[in-house]
């Protein structure tokens, strides 16, 4: 199981984030309307940027589930999404 995370902001600004918040998995700088449109997710217009889009993906890359939020509210909290997953594993496996 791994992390990858997406932002519009820059790579200087990407890595000062990154580097503050002690992250452990990679994090893409510079997403475009374009990348923002191939993953499906909501483009903000008016502000510019990506809204967050988290998914859970499959060995082939199908989308198990996913949440869209354009608030800090109903965004996935890292230990629920491990929780599910870790119950998703086991049911495969029984």
């Amino acid at each position: 199981m791994g992390v990858i995370a997406g932002a519009v902001d820059s790579e200087e600004k990407t890595l000062e984030v990154v580097e503050r918040l002690g992250l452990g998995f990679p994090v893409a700088y510079g997403v475009t309307k374009d990348q923002a449109e191939r993953l499906d997710s909501w483009w903000d217009e008016g502000r510019n940027f990506i809204q967050p889009s988290e998914f859970v993906l499959s060995r082939s890359g199908k989308v198990l589930m996913s949440t869209y939020s354009n608030s800090p509210i109903g965004r996935m909290d890292s230990a629920e999404a491990l929780t599910l997953v870790t119950m998703m594993n086991a049911r495969r496996k029984g």
